[in-house]
């Protein structure tokens, strides 16, 4: 198993266009009109166009597979609680936390997040398991 440690950390950034969301949307087939639809949006709690939580999401998987643990991790389980919305443009920071790690099953446990760089705010909060092969 790599050396991991409880506490350690890493993350990944990036900001969504409209074109991202777009091709988010061919790929996963949500076309809810509130990530597509200005005017739908507009009528909306949110006011304009937010951006697919899992799109968003996503980036933990970035981090997992490409950082920590890095390659060879495998997805077990992941828990995603939404906070806020993300509008188009908006950098966002995904991190993940290793919070525990056994070493007998290979099993890595990890507290992750999504932030919004220009205030910080929490966008998403969750858990994942790893298990590392």
């Amino acid at each position: 198993m790599i050396e991991l440690i409880i506490g350690q950390e890493a993350s990944i950034s990036k900001s969504f266009s409209d074109k991202d969301v777009e091709l988010f949307t061919k790929l996963s087939l949500d076309n809810n009109p509130v990530h597509l639809e200005d005017d739908f949006a507009a009528q909306t709690i949110f006011k304009k166009r937010i951006v697919h939580g899992y799109l968003y999401g996503s980036l933990i998987s970035a981090v997992l597979g490409t950082k920590l643990p890095g390659p060879g991790s495998i997805y077990l389980h992941q828990e995603m609680n939404f906070k806020k919305p993300v509008y188009l443009n908006e950098n966002v920071t995904a991190t993940v936390k290793v919070t525990d790690i056994n070493h007998e099953k290979s099993l890595i446990y990890l507290d992750t997040f999504c932030t919004k760089n220009d205030d910080k705010q929490i966008v998403l909060a969750g858990k994942a398991i790893i298990k590392l092969v």
